[in-house]
């Protein structure tokens, strides 16, 4: 009888070991996109001032509003196809930890308006073409990534 319990215990110690290392995989996050801004941990969100888009880090997509709705897209809209992710300043969201950004549009639109630059940023790659960059030049894609990331707001 104690040889059973001392099994049975040694199974709901082994499965409950099991149970929290499933759930430490599923919540870390990742690398940020290439794009992304150098220097910052434990972040999901970016927004996007000039393109009044969010990126979510964890899922790779960039949140946007199209046609009345937010949506998830692996790419910004065909309207940004020339917008510079590079180039373009990212505001990191270290403020916010929920799975819904946008109920905070209205504050973020005026906060960080269309050309809102706060303090110069590095990314984290290079440029298509180029060598290492910061706040400058022009990548024409719409963000097809593969990133995940941390931050700091800015």
């Amino acid at each position: 009888m104690k040889a059973l319990r001392l099994i049975i215990t040694v199974i709901v110690l082994f499965l409950a070991g099991a149970v929290q290392a499933q759930v430490s995989v599923n919540v870390n996050t990742g690398v940020p996109p290439p794009w992304g801004p150098v220097g910052y941990t434990e972040v999901r969100y970016y927004y996007l001032p000039d393109v009044e888009s969010y990126y979510d880090i964890q899922s790779s997509k960039f949140i946007c509003f199209v046609d009345g709705d937010w949506v998830h897209r692996a790419s910004l809209p065909s309207r940004y196809r020339s917008y510079d992710l590079y180039g373009g300043y990212k505001v990191v969201m270290t403020d916010y930890h929920g799975n819904a950004p946008y109920k905070h549009f209205t504050d973020h639109k005026t906060k960080y308006a269309k050309g809102y630059h706060g303090p110069a940023q590095k990314t984290y790659g290079e440029k298509p073409g180029k060598g290492n960059h910061d706040n400058k030049g022009g990548d024409h894609g719409h963000g097809n990534s593969s990133g995940h990331g941390k931050g700091k707001k800015k």
